[in-house]
């Protein structure tokens, strides 16, 4: 354990953030999961949901819990899942 006030505050600092970042990065699984699940059942109410989505993944991003190219990745397949199950 550290003995130094300035470094038993960093591990203060870092536990908080630790648990904001895990729970900032579950939300973010749990939208896209939850995406995913309206896409195969209902395309068009996925097509309303999708803009929040995005917007979550892009304050992600913004956030540093996951990087710019993930995001896009996450993006594109979600939008291609969308436009695929709209197809039908």
């Amino acid at each position: 354990m550290a003995n130094h006030f300035s470094a038993l505050k960093r591990a203060r600092q870092t536990k908080k953030r630790t648990e904001r970042n895990r729970s900032a990065r579950a939300r973010l699984r749990h939208a896209v999961r939850d995406l995913r699940t309206v896409i195969a059942k209902d395309p068009t109410k996925a097509k309303t949901d999708m803009p929040s989505t995005v917007s979550l993944i892009d304050k992600a991003v913004k956030k540093g819990l996951i990087k710019e190219n993930t995001a896009s990745r996450f993006k594109s397949r979600l939008a291609i899942r969308l436009s695929k199950a709209a197809a039908k």
